[in-house]
């Protein structure tokens, strides 16, 4: 099966940590990069042809990973002369499999991305969204009223909302990658509006269990002072 990990961003959010080094090499708990996780985790669930997406900071990625033997996969990289988004670079990867799975490099869950795969391909969706529940809690009492003339007709004491975000994991048919313009800015966004206008079979996956996206200062923060519990959470090739 075929996995692509994107990694082609600057990890703004995450620093003063990626001033020197590339987000996907960030470590975690001392022990190893984000990165590598994904990797170990992917090599677990049979995923042995991974191709890496690349642009900040390409050559100390590369240089890392090399051609994957080490955790018994096979390693490739596609690279981007200019940074096209979250779905852009998929255009410039020669040889997609009618099927594949595409991550974010900084992820850490223990979703079974074989099962994702399967569902993907039994469904015959062209996309396949993995999701996750989010509480976002207002700090402030919210008013409703009439726009013309203000009148007050509700109000809620710091509410709760609950939504189903992406997870940054998706399963994706090539045809869908054929139909997007080669090497131009394209993102998840413009992927998903599109594929609701065109009525495509896109569908959710929705997933519980544990999901952290590394994508800020403190995540990261909580991820290395939880590392331990955090580890017990992730599948047994990490724990050697």
């Amino acid at each position: 099966m075929r996995a692509i990990i994107m990694a082609g961003g600057k990890g703004t959010r995450l620093r003063p940590y990626t001033t020197l080094i590339p987000k996907p090499l960030v470590p975690i708990g001392g022990e190893m990069p984000i990165m590598e996780m994904i990797i170990r985790q992917l090599a677990f669930y049979k995923f042995d042809h991974i191709t890496v997406c690349l642009n900040h900071l390409a050559d100390i990625i590369k240089a890392f990973f090399g051609d994957g033997s080490k955790w018994n996969v096979h390693i490739d990289y596609s690279m981007e002369d200019e940074p096209l988004s979250t779905i852009g670079p998929l255009t410039l990867i020669e040889g997609l499999p009618d099927n594949f799975l595409v991550l974010n490099g900084d992820i850490l869950c223990d979703l079974k991305y074989s099962d994702l795969m399967n569902y993907h391909i039994a469904n015959k969706n062209k996309v396949t969204v993995a999701t996750y529940k989010r509480e976002v809690k207002i700090d402030f009492g919210v008013l409703e009223f009439d726009n013309k003339n203000r009148i007050i007709n509700g109000f809620r004491e710091k509410p709760i909302y609950h939504f189903d975000v992406s997870m940054g994991i998706y399963c994706i048919n090539k045809n869908v990658i054929e139909n997007i313009p080669k090497g131009k800015i394209y993102g998840f966004d413009t992927l998903m509006l599109d594929g609701i206008k065109s009525k495509e079979q896109y569908r959710s996956y929705s997933f519980d269990g544990f999901w952290l996206d590394i994508g800020r200062p403190d995540d990261y923060d909580y991820c290395n002072e939880n590392y331990l519990k955090i580890k017990e959470k992730l599948i047994s090739s990490h724990k050697k």
